[in-house]
């Protein structure tokens, strides 16, 4: 695994996903299936952006002084795979996945907490794989890939105590039954949830048990990452 040496820039927008390029984005080429490829991950003007390119490319342009190019963050080899037709989505309750991508999307710090259990959560399933661990300002800020998709997440360590893990799980539990939808004044969301109304602890809803999609996850009880372990 490669690391950074650096610290990374005061402003950077700490949440971001960023999809895999369909071609090489030095020679344009499209990616065939299986085809090998190579991601370099740099920040550049308080954003981390992603840069897919061919084996040859690599070969010939970056292999040789990548990680000394302005602003390099990690380099890390892949598989590409062809996309599949996209489905109808037929209606239904946030996935585990659906829901992390909304809450990244939203960016918004009231959901912290909720979006790093997650993705806990997705990289146990296998889902997602950690492929880097940044320092900022005292904060890990954690680098995932989708294994399938490739798509790249930024997330931040909220550095939970184990005392705030069962009323973040019936967050986790409440946003999965009833999504992240635009609410009206006064009703109620996750940070409002009397315990008293919830069952004890957090099991699956009866949707996400009759769903059998790969990435429908029960919001089983997760423990953060111990603060000072090694990249998996």
């Amino acid at each position: 695994m490669d690391t950074w040496p650096g610290s990374i820039a005061k402003g950077m927008n700490e949440w971001n996903i960023q999809s895999r390029a369909r071609a090489c984005q030095a020679c344009g080429k499209p990616f065939a299936d299986k085809e090998a490829y190579h991601t370099m991950l740099f920040e550049q003007k308080a954003e981390l952006v992603r840069q897919d390119v061919c084996a040859n490319c690599w070969e010939n342009q970056y292999s040789q002084g990548a990680q000394d190019r302005k602003g390099f963050i990690s380099h890390w080899q892949g598989i590409y795979e062809v996309p599949p037709p996209a489905a109808p989505e037929p209606i239904q309750k946030d996935t585990a996945e659906g829901l992390l991508r909304k809450l990244v999307e939203r960016n918004d710090p009231q959901y912290l907490a909720v979006t790093f259990i997650l993705a806990v959560m997705l990289e146990r399933k296998r889902l997602l794989k950690v492929k880097e661990q940044i320092h900022r300002e005292g904060r890990r800020i954690f680098v995932y890939e989708q294994t399938k998709t490739g798509d790249v997440f930024t997330i931040p360590d909220p550095n939970l105590q184990f005392s705030q893990l069962d009323k973040v799980h019936r967050d986790v539990a409440w946003l999965l039954e009833h999504g992240l939808e635009p609410q009206p004044p006064g009703a109620t969301t996750p940070a409002d949830i009397d315990a008293s109304t919830q069952p004890p602890g957090v099991v699956a809803t009866e949707s996400a048990t009759a769903d059998n999609s790969a990435n429908q996850v029960a919001p089983a009880p997760v423990e953060p990452p111990n603060q000072n372990s090694s990249v998996p």
